[in-house]
């Protein structure tokens, strides 16, 4: 099939999902939201990811770094700049006049709305239950295994299962493919504004590529521990350097108004753009909600499994709330800080240019009613309108492109050691050979689609991006299945019996002393009860309860002989 072909029934296929089962993402993500707050907000936060006692793996410093580059760090480095100017000069349908104060408000509003707590929430749901099932039960990382409580042990490992396994290992090839794809046009776009080269062709974005398939898989094969946490810090780094620069050299003051208006104009129109479906306007808002919230909700689950189960390899030894709050909120506030200063930073330097009717400085004009805005470059656009020297500029660009691939290369990484665990069976570390295998094909289904589409390389990839958001309708019904046995799971913890169990108890024990001394004073003696592990074949848990002991005022000591003292039998659950 030719690029064009291929984006033809790619599209076709995008537009009849997202025009049908948009309601579908709609209602999935607000209940993904507030499925993660919730279980965190419960009783449930208290159980570690892990065996009891058992500490985290990773720094928190580190934690965070490797989440956030392997979640988000390409896609805000491509949209970090060119999202808010987008709608800042195309607000959505019916709500706003383009580049107004109140254009930036929604502007800037809609961004995080897409960008924050919601597509976390998505990768917390797929992180929290493999981790969970993987650390305190013993399951094997699958992301089948997950639904154990569910459909039982013997559905999960055969064929549904495998099926499961393989649609995960799809999107994220294909998911990984298009991001490098997507890369290299957005290094290459970096190489033309430094003027190393006039165009970019496709050859020399097939060797971006190769570069880039050697570095990541040289980095997974060393491990987590080792290139990907080392990469990973390095890019927070860079990422630090290039934003104080660009907030230093930038409108400072108007950056700065820009983080509260923000969070203010995200959480006040939030429950206007949580509840945003094809009925809320004319053809104009389904259109808009095709091209953006709803194409991002499918973009994030498709990416779900892959960001989801590396999360949870990273996570062991932390509470439940421990990591729901770090996977919602750390990464969310970083977001916002970078948009904050890229994309606010572009607005202001875009309504300076409007103002003062300087044509020439503004970063993006509207042509034809809608943003001019090439995506690829108008972050260097922006380094660009610095008032810095030109060699300075240049340098900033320099980083930017490092940034880029850096920022790649700790994604695909671990996209090739989540793929090498599925294909192992859930092994927790994968064969180098399989690693690299996958980490080859991750940048072979790339070049082929770069190559395939000949002097317009994008169109290749918006077809593939579309077949892998297309794949993500089924797992609309996965996720929300997930969230089922994820309740399930917890519910029936150790830690969680222990404690209905002590409340039992202790409730019984209060009842039948007052009964039996008729109001008399008389004291409770309890006894602790053994530290629990789960089994690690079957997944249950054994609990051993010792009732509380009436013990009269008079300060007698109880006897256990006397049968006031009773010992609960064994419970399986």
């Amino acid at each position: 099939m030719t690029p064009a072909g291929l984006g033809t029934v790619s599209t076709a296929a995008l537009d009849w999902v997202i025009t049908n089962t948009g309601w579908l993402f709609v209602i999935a993500a607000s209940v993904f939201a507030v499925f993660a707050i919730v279980v965190a907000a419960k009783n449930f936060g208290r159980i570690p990811l892990g065996k009891d006692g058992e500490k985290p793996k990773f720094s928190t410093i580190s934690w965070i770094s490797m989440m956030f580059a392997t979640g988000m760090g390409i896609g805000l480095v491509f949209y970090g700049v060119g999202e808010p100017l987008y709608f800042y000069m195309s607000p959505p349908p019916g709500t706003v006049e383009g580049s107004t104060d109140a254009a930036l408000s929604t502007a800037m509003g809609t961004t995080l709305f897409h960008w924050t707590l919601f597509p976390w929430a998505m990768y917390a749901i797929v992180g929290l239950g493999m981790a969970y099932g993987s650390f305190r039960l013993g399951r094997p990382q699958l992301f089948s295994a997950m639904f154990t409580p569910i459909f039982g042990e013997r559905a999960v490992h055969g064929w549904g299962g495998r099926i499961i396994n393989v649609l995960a290992i799809i999107a994220t090839l294909f998911g990984s493919a298009c991001s490098l794809g997507l890369g290299a046009l957005q290094i290459g776009g970096g190489i033309q504004a430094t003027g190393m080269m006039e165009k970019v062709g496709s050859g020399v974005l097939v060797v971006i590529i190769a570069i880039l398939t050697a570095m990541f898989v040289a980095s997974a094969v060393s491990g987590i521990e080792r290139g990907i946490q080392w990469l990973s810090n390095t890019n927070m780094v860079l990422a630090l350097i290039l934003e104080l620069i660009v907030f230093i050299g930038g409108p400072t003051l108007f950056i700065l108004n820009v983080i509260p208006n923000a969070v203010g104009a995200f959480i006040g129109d939030l429950p206007e753009m949580a509840s945003r479906t094809a009925a809320s306007g004319d053809g104009a808002m389904s259109d808009w909600l095709s091209s953006w919230t709803v194409f991002y909700w499918a973009w994030w689950i498709s990416w779900s499994p892959f960001v989801g189960l590396f999360i949870a390899r990273i996570s062991r030894g932390r509470t439940i709330r421990q990591f729901v709050t770090g996977v919602l909120l750390v990464p969310s506030t970083v977001t916002l800080i970078w948009f904050a200063i890229f994309g606010g930073g572009a607005i202001g330097i875009q309504e300076r240019a409007e103002r003062a009717g300087e044509t020439g400085q503004k970063l993006a004009n509207m042509v034809d009613g809608a943003p001019d805005i090439n995506f690829d470059l108008v972050l260097f656009d922006l380094l660009g309108s610095l008032p810095v020297a030109n060699w300075v500029a240049v340098l900033l660009m320099v980083v930017t492109v490092l940034l880029i691939a850096i920022f790649f290369v700790t994604g695909a990484d671990s996209a090739s050691i989540v793929m090498g665990a599925l294909s192992e069976r859930g092994a927790e570390n994968p064969s180098k050979k399989s690693v690299i295998f996958w980490g080859v094909a991750t940048g072979a289904v790339a070049a082929v689609m770069l190559l395939a589409g000949g002097d317009h390389p994008a169109e290749a990839l918006n077809g593939l991006k579309n077949i892998t958001i297309v794949s993500a309708l089924p797992f609309v019904i996965v996720m929300l299945l997930l969230c089922v046995a994820i309740w399930k799971d917890l519910s029936k913890d150790p830690l969680i019996l222990r404690g209905k169990v002590a409340r039992e108890v202790l409730e019984h024990s209060v009842v039948q002393g007052v009964e039996r001394h008729e109001g008399s004073g008389f004291s409770l003696l309890t006894t602790e009860i053994p530290m629990v592990v789960a089994d690690e074949k079957s997944g249950e848990a054994k609990i051993f309860a010792t009732e509380a002991t009436v013990d009269p005022a008079s300060g007698s000591k109880p006897d256990a002989a006397d049968g006031d003292s009773k010992a609960t039998e064994p419970k399986n659950s």
